[in-house]
Formats: structure tokens, sequence, C-alpha cells
């Protein structure tokens, strides 16, 4: 079937104990809603089918550390670190690996490191602010948690969002214009910010993660990923699955590492967001494939609710091509 005839699907979208006197290195320290990617939504497997493992966490702002375990996707990992610190799963905002920092390099995304140990980043100020779009690009790159939120991951230097200094990398999208957007996916809150009109004015309701004294710092505009940036650093990682139970994998391989970076460089320049976990995805989906038709249908077959250009789909294959090749 030629890509360019090819139909696409349309899917409907709609407690550990704390442990005491616990020191770690650096600092001590979601919505009930689909998310394909992560499998929220999706029955959890059988209790004999999850992993036997235990994670440490603290929240990023300052905590006793606790430990959580029997967890199979993002949305329930949310709710174990939840019930540990006897807080709402969504008052959670996104995690972070090995690191107390808004650090957008180090997200939780599919797959955490077996020593990782795990930051949550919880609500904090509520702020309303509105923004002049004098340009057709506000500058802003968009993720989301898994479980139902989006928030900024980068703001590009000069652009119109970098003029308006209250707004920050890791904030939370609450609203947009007044419309709520809690369970939207990352792609689509950045759809709506692309079509809002030019020359006009807009509002948008932004949560900020909630910082320690320590913490508080100038505004971070997020950091181009590194080469070398690792998912995860134990010597293993935990994948987390759409469908099926988690695994225990290895650490990723080169051309894993290299593929899934540049897959996650175009899902930004196509589409606005930044996944590792989708680009993963997307890799693992075009791992055995033979040509980009075979490729684009089984990606309409994993991840049917993403409306991905043909051109995107081209370039995907391309680049996972090049990786097989090690022609990065």
């Amino acid at each position: 079937m030629p890509l360019g005839l090819r139909r696409k699907k349309n899917k409907s979208r709609e407690s550990s104990n704390l442990v005491e006197n616990e020191e770690v290195g650096g600092q001590a320290g979601g919505s009930s809603v689909k998310s394909t990617v992560n499998g929220a939504g999706l029955p959890p497997p059988p209790a004999n089918l999850r992993p036997k493992l235990v994670f440490h966490t603290q929240l990023a702002h300052g905590s006793p550390t606790g430990r959580i375990e029997g967890f199979t996707n993002v949305k329930e990992l949310y709710g174990k670190i939840a019930e540990t610190f006897n807080l709402s799963p969504p008052e959670l905002l996104f995690c972070t690996l090995n690191t107390h920092k808004i650090d957008m390099e180090k997200l939780l995304g599919g797959q955490i490191g077996l020593e990782d140990f795990i930051f949550a980043h919880i609500k904090g100020i509520k702020k309303e602010v509105e923004v002049f779009k004098s340009e057709d690009a506000l500058g802003l790159t968009i993720t989301d948690n898994g479980a139902g939120y989006a928030f900024i991951k980068r703001i590009k230097e000069g652009s119109v969002v970098d003029n308006v200094k209250v707004i920050s990398v890791g904030d939370h999208i609450d609203c947009i214009n007044g419309k709520c957007i809690v369970g939207t996916r990352h792609y689509e809150v950045a759809r709506m910010l692309k079509e809002l009109p030019k020359d006009q004015t807009f509002t948008l309701k932004l949560v900020e993660p909630m910082k320690a004294f320590e913490m508080l710092e100038p505004r971070s505009k997020g950091a181009k990923p590194a080469s070398d940036n690792k998912m995860g650093t134990g010597r293993g990682t935990l994948r987390l699955r759409a469908k099926g139970p988690a695994t225990v994998e290895e650490v990723p391989t080169e051309f894993e590492e290299k593929a899934v970076k540049k897959v996650d460089d175009l899902l930004e320049s196509y589409m606005g967001i930044r996944d590792t976990e989708l680009a993963a995805t997307m890799v693992e989906v075009g791992r055995d494939k033979k040509n980009p038709d075979e490729f684009a249908m089984a990606l309409d077959e994993a991840l049917g609710d993403f409306a991905f250009p043909d051109e995107f789909v081209f370039d995907v294959w391309g680049a996972i091509g090049d990786a097989k090749q090690g022609r990065f």
C-alpha cells in the first residue's frame, strides 16, 4: 500500500513505607485519563507478571525517602508515589531521575534504570499570564507526564514566550484561553498553541513545580539533549510498555540511543513536542520493517491516535536506517 494512500486509524481518546533517616546524594528531597503511549487506562497485569523491583523516591522539594514497587506503567507509578507520601495523584506533575532539579533531560519516561532514584515534582504556585502572539511560532516545546499533564520542556531563546519572564521550563499548562486541557496529549496542546491567531493576545493558566528555597534560581530555557544522554543510569532498565507487563531489559544499545535521539529531534521539528518514550516506541516498531509503507502501517497499528505527516514518517524511517548503518 503506498504510503500516501494508507488509511490512518482514528481511535477514541479521550503504600510503601517511608524509610527513616535514609540519606541520598544531593538534596533530600496525574489525573485519571488515558495515555496511549504509557498505557494509562489499560487493565493492570496479574500480580505474578509484575517485576519484583523496588525503587527509592523522594519529593523533589524535600521529604523522607520512600520505597515503591509493583507498578507497570507511568500512571500506576504516580499512584504509588502519591500513596507513599499521602498525596492525591493529581498533585504530581512529573518525575526526574537522579536529580531533584527541574532538569528536562532527566525526565522519567518509559524507561527507568534499575539503580535510578526517582524525584517527584508536585504542584506549586498557580499563575495566569497574557501573551501577545506577535509571531507564528511561540518558541515552546511541549512534553507530557504520561498521565494527563502537558508541560513546557523548552523555551527558545529570543522567542515570543522567552520575553514573558513569568513562564518557565517545567510549568504545567492547565488552561488555554479558559479551556482546561488536563488530559490532552502533548501533541494536541502543541497544535492548539500553533493554531492560535497571530497578532492577538491569549491567556495561559500555568502551575509551576513546587521548589525548596535552595532551588530558587533564574528560570531555565531547557537544554538541548546531549548526544550521550542515557535513558537510565542503572545497568539494566525497567521498560514501561503501552501493552503488556513492564519488562526488565539491557541498557539501550548505541543504535537505540542514536536512533531515539534523532527521532525525538524529528518529533520536535514536525510536531513541537519531545517524547523519548514515543521515539523509543517508533524505533522499536521500525527495527525490522523492510520499507516505509510497512513501517507506516505498523505505526498506525501501534500509535493510531497520532496523525503523522507522510514526510515525517519518511524521515523517521531514514533516521532508523541511518542508525542501523552507523551513519550518525
